[in-house]
């Protein structure tokens, strides 16, 4: 499949005209990594933005999602964007996903965009099967600039009340303390139903208050996914892999004295790195099943960074692919990815599904996209709302990792430091 391309200088246009004419197609996918963060983040990100609007194909699955991906793929080779589903565990391991499904999204959804833009280094290039690219360059240029809408407040409410969620914490620690788990990511969700929202407006507004490198506005049909996502799951450029788990959150100071001992404090935060280490080596062990001999290495163990409203703590994992495998065997053999997950990662998926109340569907699952020659870069789905048009029903999960040390008030905490940006938001500050 042919494409052909243009390149315009991006001062000519604002980054909000970009996104508005983009927002209006079905599907539409917008990877934001326009962030002033974007340059601080260990092995950045490749473009600013990759927008995919209008499906020429998509594939849509439920079953069979990795073969069905890599059979796409292989007959296409095109640009492809589009989502993982953290319930695609259920085809790659004997486990079930019987929680209630409040967004009721498919498993796997990719598609090959009829016009692609990239933006990279000042320069946006647009690329396009049919359509007339110059069209599409005046059109972006005359999209009205809008006054920033109001966002009402809107209250959300718990899944899982505080004295379960403690109670459900205490449980995974049980099973911590007789072997079963080392580690469990558990969430709760907090939603709203039977209220309209303007999912542009609360995008703009989110990643405005929360820059991030791995933001993601995507819409498939009535379903919107809203996300300021810092974390990586996981990349492929040529036959270098790179994944960057997020274990470890400590929030901003008011001053830069208390800030910068948080930062310290959670570098040298025992229950922090407890929980990043065991990610780190699950990590290397999924990275190593299509690693070639002796080519995955730890780039970098506990480095934290700092975001608007959060530290973080990141590693950095890398390998080499060996000869002869597929880069869709690559996600298959480390998905879900194992921040979200747990370890040993089977038997805390099976504890996650029995003390969560919600089927997760894309969220802790992944945004990404996939190039002609099979590299990828995908996201971890964090950080995020998502909203049903049709139903009316909003939500976002929050979660974090329990481990032995894990202080069930405490993991609480965390929760509400995670989801301080969406309430924020969602309070209409």
């Amino acid at each position: 499949m042919k494409r052909h391309s243009k390149k315009f200088s991006f001062d000519q246009i604002q980054k909000s005209q970009l996104i508005s004419w983009a927002q209006q197609f079905d599907p539409c996918v917008i990877l934001d990594s326009f962030s002033k963060h974007n340059s601080d983040y260990p092995n950045g990100t490749t473009y600013e933005m990759v927008i995919g609007i209008i499906a020429h194909q998509e594939l849509v699955s439920n079953e069979n999602s990795f073969e069905k991906l890599r059979a796409f793929h292989d007959a296409n080779t095109d640009w492809m964007l589009g989502y993982l589903s953290y319930d695609l565990k259920n085809e790659l391991e004997d486990l079930i996903s019987e929680n209630e499904d409040f967004h009721k999204m498919n498993a796997l959804h990719f598609f090959i965009p009829e016009t692609l833009i990239l933006v990279q280094e000042n320069e946006i290039e647009i690329q396009c099967i049919s359509q007339d690219i110059d069209s599409i360059w005046t059109a972006i240029q005359q999209t009205e600039i809008k006054e920033k809408e109001p966002i009402s407040k809107i209250d959300l409410t718990p899944r899982i009340h505080h004295a379960e969620y403690i109670k459900g914490v205490k449980s995974l620690k049980h099973h911590i303390q007789m072997g079963d788990i080392y580690e469990a990511n558990f969430c709760q969700e907090f939603y709203a139903d039977n209220v309209t929202v303007n999912p542009l407006a609360l995008y703009e507004k989110l990643v405005s208050t929360s820059p991030t490198p791995f933001s993601v506005y995507g819409r498939w049909n009535h379903h919107h996914l809203i996300s300021a996502s810092p974390e990586r799951y996981i990349k492929k450029t040529g036959n270098h892999i790179l994944s960057q788990p997020i274990k470890g959150t400590a929030k901003r100071g008011p001053n830069p004295e208390e800030d910068a001992q948080l930062k310290k404090d959670l570098y040298h935060s025992e229950k922090d790195r407890s929980e990043n280490v065991m990610i780190v080596d699950l990590v290397r062990n999924d990275l190593s099943r299509t690693a070639a001999q002796q080519t995955v290495k730890v780039d970098e163990l506990f480095g934290i960074y700092s975001f608007s409203n959060v530290h973080q703590m990141i590693s950095t994992i890398s390998s080499t692919v060996k000869e002869g495998v597929h880069f869709t065997d690559v996600i298959k053999n480390s998905y879900p990815m194992g921040s979200m997950t747990g370890a040993p990662k089977i038997m805390a998926m099976q504890l996650i599904e029995e003390f969560e109340h919600t089927k997760r569907g894309i969220y802790s699952g992944s945004v990404g996209y996939i190039t002609p020659n099979g590299n990828f870069d995908f996201n971890v789905i964090i950080r995020s709302l998502q909203y049903n048009a049709q139903t009316q029903y909003l939500s976002y999960m929050v979660g974090g990792a329990i481990t032995d040390n894990s202080d069930p008030e405490g993991e609480y905490q965390e929760c509400e430091i995670k989801a301080a940006s969406i309430k924020k938001v969602l309070a209409g500050e």
